[in-house]
Formats: structure tokens, C-alpha cells, sequence
């Protein structure tokens, strides 16, 4: 056969074959960005106030005549903004989650991956190749140990975490069987999000919250804000050196993700012994589909690990079942959550 032959032989079998989905993936960066630039401008705070006219609001912004009109209308095709007779206007969900000045704001998030996570992904390829992480630390630098300094920034990253893991919280106070216990922790708690979910699906419940100690402020005004105090409480300290708090329920979520398989089995282990016979620990990630083949999200986040940290990765539920039953949990299950995230209950 003619190399012509086999060239005609190969088109007849990709039939309608197209580049198109590979274009997209590769070029994904392009809105993206498109988007990370958008909230780093402020241009959904500013439509928050109300439609505006595009040149005045590119005016407003200080963006070049050259770039405005295809800025925002790239953002109405991500569907990320609505145009109408030359006014922009927030979508719904943008209108919800990225003004700044609402409590449903997750900008925080996107805000720290267009200032490091894009930088930094740019360097993948030496961490698939090396198996070292690309972050700050590479220089001598410590991102979260900065973050952790600075109570502002530490307050906007902690209430975008809230935001991102809305749904999961949600889902969490829903699905599990919380009327046979009477008191929660919730380790790496952040501000507060999930007991302060719990807590108002279960009157019956009190619960706690273990993080760094300089979570604490961020931790009591978020659960103030709901009249909570009498019922959450704060306590600081590293998981790995100090004693957990005594719970019937002990929650996880996106914590293990961030270390090494010794230190994920060391948490584990932990946790069994704290907790009652009958006691349950829920940990709950964007956890990697048994099959490996469905979660992209989940997968995406693994790679994210290793941009991120020393050992790290995600997992899936049948890796954490296992370590669990390693740990001693009598009984285990996956549920899903919301989006991609699921949770692996363990039963001591």
C-alpha cells in the first residue's frame, strides 16, 4: 500500500473526526485568563452597581480603546457577561459570586490563581518531570505561611474557600445521618464554613472548629455573624502535633489532598483514636473517579498538588476506604456531594 493509500485508509476511518475538541483544550488558557484579568480589574464590582455603556465602563477600568470592545464581548460569549444595546450587565451568576461586597463572593480564589497558580503552571512540565513543587517555595518562599501573616488577605482567601465548598457543606448537612450524634469537629476548618452549615440543619448539634490559631478571628466573627457562638467554638492548633478536639463526628475536607501518603495515613490514624467507638470521620475532596477516567476536576486538582506542595495528591474513594480500613474504620462508603466533589465516611 502506497503511503497515499494509507493516508486515503486513515481518513475513511476518522469519518467525521474533528480538531475542534483538542483546539479548545488547548487553548483553554485563553478564557481563562480572559476571565482571571476580569476580576484582577474589577469589572464585575463594578456592573454590580448597575449596567454601564462600554466605553464608559472600559473609561472607568483604564482600558486601551484597542482592547475594550473585544474584552467584554469575549465575556459575553464565556457567558460571563450580557450585552445589550452597548450596555453590560453581570449574569446571574456572576452577579452572585464575584462582587466583592456580597457574602457569596469566591473572586478570592480566582484572585490568587491569576497572581500565582497561572505563573506557576506555566512550569508543569519540570514538576511532571522532576516530581518537585513549582510554588514560591522553589525561591525560598512560603505562600501559606505569608497568607497566614496578613489578617486581611487571610480573611478574603478563608471566606473564598467558604464560597468554593458551599455546595459540598450543603450536601454534608443533607446526606449523613447526623441525628445519632451530638458533637462535630470540623478539622481545617477555615472560617467556619461547614459547622456553620451543620449547626443550622441540626439544632440538636454543637460543634468545633481546629485550624491555625490565626484562623480564630476569621473563625468567631463568621459564626457571630449567624448567632452561633453559644454552639461553635474555636480551637487553634497544628493537626498533626496537637490533640483533636473529642467528637462524635470528625470532618475532613480538602485536607488530606495536601500531603503525602504517610502523612495521610497519620492523620487517619489520628483521627480513629480520637474519636468514640461508633464515632464517624467524613473526609470530602474533589475525589478521582475508581476508574480514573471521569473526574477531570479531581485529576486537574492532583496535578495542582504537585504545583503546591511536597507530596501531595488526590485520590480516589477506594484509596481512601482502604487507608481507612488500614486505620481500623469497621465500616466505610462513598457518597457524592455536589459537583465534583464526593465524601468516604468511615465508621469506627
Amino acid at each position: 500500500m502506497t503511503e497515499l493509500q494509507e493516508h486515503a485508509v486513515h481518513t475513511e476511518r476518522a469519518g467525521h473526526a474533528s480538531p475542534e475538541r483538542i483546539i479548545q483544550l488547548g487553548l483553554a488558557f485563553w478564557g481563562s485568563k480572559t476571565l482571571l484579568s476580569a476580576v484582577e480589574l474589577g469589572v464585575f464590582a463594578q456592573l454590580s452597581q448597575g449596567q454601564r455603556d462600554g466605553e464608559e465602563l472600559a473609561a472607568t477600568l483604564g482600558l486601551h480603546p484597542r482592547s475594550w470592545r473585544d474584552f467584554f464581548d469575549a465575556l459575553v460569549a464565556l457567558g460571563m457577561l450580557e450585552r445589550e444595546n452597548g450596555t453590560y450587565r453581570n449574569t446571574p451568576e456572576t452577579d452572585l459570586f464575584l462582587d466583592p461586597a456580597k457574602p457569596s463572593y469566591i473572586g478570592g480564589i480566582l484572585e490568587m490563581a491569576n497572581a500565582r497558580l497561572y505563573a506557576f503552571w506555566g512550569s508543569l512540565t519540570d514538576g511532571l518531570r522532576t516530581g518537585e513543587l513549582q510554588n514560591e517555595a522553589r525561591h525560598g518562599g512560603d505562600f501559606f505561611a505569608d497568607l497566614h501573616k496578613d489578617p486581611e488577605r487571610l480573611k478574603q482567601f478563608l471566606h473564598a474557600m467558604t464560597g468554593l465548598s458551599a455546595g459540598a457543606h450543603a450536601a454534608i448537612a443533607a446526606k449523613f445521618d447526623w441525628g445519632r450524634y451530638r458533637a462535630f469537629t470540623d478539622v481545617g476548618c477555615a472560617e467556619g464554613g461547614l459547622p456553620v452549615t451543620i449547626a443550622l440543619a441540626h439544632d440538636h448539634l454543637t460543634g468545633a472548629g481546629f485550624d491555625l490559631p490565626s484562623a480564630q478571628p476569621h473563625f468567631e466573627d463568621y459564626v457571630r455573624s449567624f448567632g452561633l457562638e453559644d454552639r461553635l467554638t474555636f480551637h487553634g492548633g497544628n493537626f498533626f502535633e496537637d490533640e483533636l478536639p473529642a467528637s462524635d463526628v470528625i470532618t475532613m475536607g480538602h485536607i488530606l489532598h495536601d500531603w503525602n501518603v504517610d502523612q495521610k495515613r497519620q492523620l487517619l490514624a489520628k483521627v480513629y483514636d480520637t474519636l468514640p467507638d461508633g464515632g464517624a470521620l467524613i473526609v470530602f475532596e474533589a475525589l478521582i473517579d475508581d476508574d480514573r477516567r471521569e473526574n477531570a476536576f479531581g485529576l486537574l486538582m492532583s496535578l495542582n498538588m504537585l504545583i503546591e506542595t511536597p507530596g501531595g495528591f488526590d485520590y480516589t474513594g477506594a484509596d481512601c476506604q482502604s487507608w481507612m480500613r488500614d486505620a481500623g474504620f469497621r465500616e466505610t462508603y462513598v457518597q457524592h456531594l455536589a459537583g465534583p466533589d464526593s465524601m468516604v465516611v468511615g465508621i469506627k
